[in-house]
């Protein structure tokens, strides 16, 4: 799952240099969900999720249909490896958003500390000369943060009752459907290059359909708190692949601020029970 959700900023960054936003979007959930909504269908759990259809609205435009608009228009103008390491601040917006929401747990010293941590840790990734970087796909990007903070909320809330493959499956028709009309008035005028049509396969086939049944397989397997371990590692990922693969400049305050923004992340998001459950018995001693 590290590698899964860690490669879809190259391919997204290889994609947009001939499609738009909008016909990416399209194209990766209207295949996703040719893959999805048939195995929904096989299990008779569809209906009871389109019977919900005001919170599966507000989860499909949060968590897919928006943030992935966001992030293609947002790598035509900065690099794969910048995007994937603002989106690892996705926990600390989470502590901020969950009390908003309804969360009882207050936030102490230590998550205080771990906002701030990681404040610094976003800067340093950004770099102090904000001229040398887009302050449109900035502000993009945290928006994109702010929604995949807020989808899981939603989905926890309205929506977790209800079979995760159901739910995907029927966010992205619905996504695929609101990008159709305005895909078709940007489809490219000729066939793209045979690296952006693979990226598209990859990215609606492995990143999206198999990624999130794998994931829901993940969470069965090992439960969700230990499973948002592989948050942390993601972006390392598309950082890596973002410099051996597109030759992508990568800084040292990106890499000190990556591990500060994963410090952080721990120390605001994570309460003493949950840590303990995240590191194996023979490391806590037991």
């Amino acid at each position: 799952m590290c590698v899964i959700w860690g490669i879809p900023y190259l391919f997204i960054r290889v994609a947009v240099a001939e499609l738009s936003p909008a016909t990416l979007v399209l194209l990766r959930t209207g295949i996703a969900a040719l893959i999805l909504v048939p195995v929904a269908l096989r299990r008779g759990a569809l209906r009871p999720v389109l019977a919900r259809w005001r919170p599966l609205l507000a989860f499909a435009a949060i968590e897919i249909g928006i943030p992935w608009f966001l992030l293609s228009s947002a790598e035509q103008k900065i690099s794969s490896s910048l995007t994937g390491l603002l989106i690892s601040a996705v926990p600390l917006v989470g502590t901020i958003i969950a009390p908003i929401l309804g969360n009882r747990d207050r936030i102490g010293l230590t998550g205080i500390s771990g906002l701030l941590l990681g404040l610094v840790g976003v800067a340093a990734i950004v770099g102090l000369d904000l001229r040398a970087t887009s302050l449109v796909a900035l502000v993009e990007i945290a928006l994109v943060v702010i929604g995949y903070a807020l989808g899981p909320a939603i989905l926890a809330r309205y929506l977790s009752d209800l079979p995760s493959v159901s739910v995907i499956a029927a966010s992205l028709a619905v996504c695929a459907l609101v990008y159709a009309p305005i895909a078709a008035l940007q489809w490219p005028s000729s066939v793209p290059h045979i690296s952006v049509v693979a990226s598209v396969i990859v990215l609606a086939v492995v990143c999206t359909a198999l990624a999130f049944l794998i994931f829901f397989a993940l969470i069965a397997e090992i439960g969700p708190v230990r499973a948002t371990v592989i948050t942390y590692v993601n972006p390392a990922v598309a950082a890596l692949l973002g410099v051996v693969a597109l030759g992508e400049n990568f800084t040292l305050g990106m890499g000190a601020g990556f591990v500060l923004v994963l410090t952080g992340s721990v120390l605001a998001t994570g309460r003493a029970s949950q840590l303990q459950r995240l590191i194996p018995s023979p490391l806590r001693g037991s």
